[in-house]
């Protein structure tokens, strides 16, 4: 399917840029409906879903990173994680289940997936995935930095890449490398 091969390369490009490393959560906004090349939500697609899941789990066992997969508009955009991610980053859960038609194709498929899923409200991603401009900024870390990735498109969606860094403070004297000599 020519659309897991399009994760592919993007996920390849992805840590060739920057590599994920373990236990960063990295979340994931998906239009199923994008990558069939429908405008969002409003094709949905449990199959694209599965082909695409298949994909980031692999990216997940290779990394070590975690997954968190973004609801859409009608669940406000919470996540589904893996209960052990929610305890370990403290994460409240909320009480939902999204399905297709509230929750989106991506993220319900997931939810079915994952052995002790959880929705929770919010998160504070190490780095993102946006295929289809689902809008997942609301759920990085203040400072992303977009990656620039050959493969631009996953199917007919388009797809972005993010990772974050930490707030540079001080101002112009301020020091950013390793320890100075003193």
């Amino acid at each position: 399917m020519m659309i897991t091969k399009d994760l592919e390369q993007v996920m390849n490009q992805w840590l060739a840029i920057s590599s994920p490393q373990k236990n960063e959560i990295v979340v994931i906004g998906c239009s199923t409906s994008e990558v069939a090349g429908q405008p969002i939500g409003t094709s949905g697609s449990t199959e694209i879903a599965k082909s695409l899941y298949e994909q980031m789990t692999n990216f997940q066992k290779q990394t070590g990173v975690h997954l968190a997969f973004q609801c859409c508009e009608h669940l406000n955009r919470a996540l589904v994680v893996d209960r052990e991610t929610a305890v370990q980053y403290g994460l409240e859960e909320v009480a939902a289940v999204p399905v297709p038609e509230a929750g989106g194709s991506m993220a319900s498929y997931a939810y079915r997936q994952i052995e002790h899923p959880v929705v929770v409200e919010n998160i504070s991603a190490h780095a993102g995935l946006d295929i289809g401009e689902t809008m997942i900024g609301m759920h990085l870390k203040p400072v992303a930095v977009p990656l620039k990735l050959e493969q631009r498109t996953i199917g007919q969606a388009r797809v972005r890449a993010a990772r974050t860094r930490p707030k540079l403070i001080g101002g112009h004297r301020a020091y950013y490398g390793e320890n100075p000599a003193r």
